[in-house]
């Protein structure tokens, strides 16, 4: 299972289309979310974490591996959205 924090993700629109931009890239993947904590948990059947990655930033937002949050020093922060993206 792979872990991503996504500080932007902010409502079920968010989660839509989160899921269908990870399910473009590996269509069995089963998605878990967590709004308050703003995490996705992915469990791949054919993609690896950098796909996944890159289909949920060209959905428009900016994940970031949880393995990488305890290491801050090798990866680079981008800006958070500062509302939901609904509005």
């Amino acid at each position: 299972m792979i872990t991503f924090q996504v500080d932007d993700m902010t409502c079920g629109h968010c989660v839509s289309t989160i899921t269908k931009a990870v399910r473009a890239v590996d269509g069995g993947a089963k998605l878990q979310f967590d709004l308050a904590n703003h995490q996705v948990v992915i469990e791949p059947t054919e993609a690896v974490a950098a796909e996944l990655s890159d289909a949920i930033k060209e959905a428009g937002y900016t994940p970031v591996a949880v393995a990488a949050i305890a290491h801050p020093a090798s990866t680079s922060v981008a800006p958070a959205r500062k509302s939901c993206c609904c509005g």
